[in-house]
């Protein structure tokens, strides 16, 4: 499927009168961002609304969830071909009772639907992660007139639903496969130093690691090959770069 040509390019209105998505089902996108040493997370709002979440939506009917997940991302930020990867399934019965601003929303612009319409019903929805390089995005709001911004971890915004919970989720799932996905991610330039690998891991982390000790530990991983030297001009003794390797 082109995205461009997808079936998102629709208003608000016609998105409601839908009737061809799975329901109850719907998926949601944690974007992390590395800038300036800080991991960084892609939100959205409305513009009537106090509340920002991550990218989400529906499934079609004609669709693979992972196919809906892609789709979603691009109509929603403009992101297309990112690796996602599923890591976690939420499933409380009240999650869509958490800071709900579809009621709001439909107020504020003034569109009726019955109670019992399914954008008012319970979701099950399943989580995706990508990692890109921050200095590459480029996002744009989409035809529901979203804006699109990024937070730093450590100081996120009022947000909808339970979407606090995915992203912490998706945290806690990257840090505990940091070793596996940061191969895979484009967190960092295509060379890089051991420095610059050692302040991401740090960053994602949130700990300090002794510069031996994690050299000694990352060169163990053998996924990295190590390159010529860096000279930057200054006096200081010029450090290897290295990149990943492909797997």
């Amino acid at each position: 499927m082109k995205y461009s040509d997808s079936k998102n390019k629709q208003s608000l209105s016609e998105l409601l009168e839908t009737k061809h998505f799975v329901e109850h089902i719907s998926v949601d996108c944690v974007i992390f961002g590395f800038h300036n040493h800080k991991l960084k997370v892609l939100l959205l709002k409305y513009p009537e609304l106090d509340m920002w979440s991550v990218p989400g939506g529906f499934v079609f009917e004609d669709e693979n969830v992972e196919d809906a997940a892609h789709r979603t991302l691009f109509e929603r930020t403009g992101f297309e071909k990112l690796f996602l990867e599923q890591f976690h399934t939420f499933g409380n019965i009240n999650r869509t009772d958490l800071n709900n601003p579809h009621r709001i929303l439909l107020e504020n612009r003034n569109i009726s639907v019955d109670e019992n319409h399914w954008i008012y019903q319970r979701f099950v929805t399943v989580g995706y992660y990508a990692l890109i390089d921050y200095s590459l995005s480029a996002s744009f709001p989409d035809s529901l007139n979203e804006t699109c911004c990024w937070f730093d971890m450590d100081s996120l915004p009022p947000m909808a639903f339970d979407h606090q919970e995915i992203v912490e989720k998706g945290l806690s799932y990257l840090r505990k496969n940091l070793d596996y996905k940061i191969v895979g991610s484009n967190l960092l330039p295509e060379k890089f130093t051991m420095k610059d690998l050692q302040n991401l891991y740090e960053t994602i982390l949130d700990e300090k690691f002794v510069r031996n000790n994690f050299q000694r530990k990352i060169l163990s991983l053998n996924m990295l090959e190590r390159l010529e030297k860096f000279y930057d001009g200054s006096a200081n003794k010029a450090p290897y770069l290295y990149r990943f390797l492909e797997r």
